[in-house]
């Protein structure tokens, strides 16, 4: 299976259980990206999670940035 579509199943999931809105989606460069929108509490979970990544997976770097909310999304998907 390829990494990047395990990590991008990985943090859907992990998303959906904090009861985050948003989506996640691999890039051109082999980079996994998205965004997520929830209460603080479960977007510092979540982050947590996404750190640790799925086995066997290696998570570089996680960054985080301050957006406004988007009306209107009732999910989390996968791009």
């Amino acid at each position: 299976m390829d990494a990047k579509i395990h990590i991008s199943s990985f943090a859907q999931k992990k998303a959906s259980s904090y009861g985050l809105t948003g989506w996640v989606s691999n890039t051109s460069d082999g980079k996994v990206e998205g965004e997520a929108q929830g209460d603080e509490e479960s977007i510092q979970k979540y982050l947590k999670d996404l750190n640790s990544g799925p086995s066997p997976a290696h998570v570089v770097k996680v960054e985080k940035s301050e957006q406004d909310a988007k009306a209107g999304e009732s999910s989390f998907e996968v791009k």
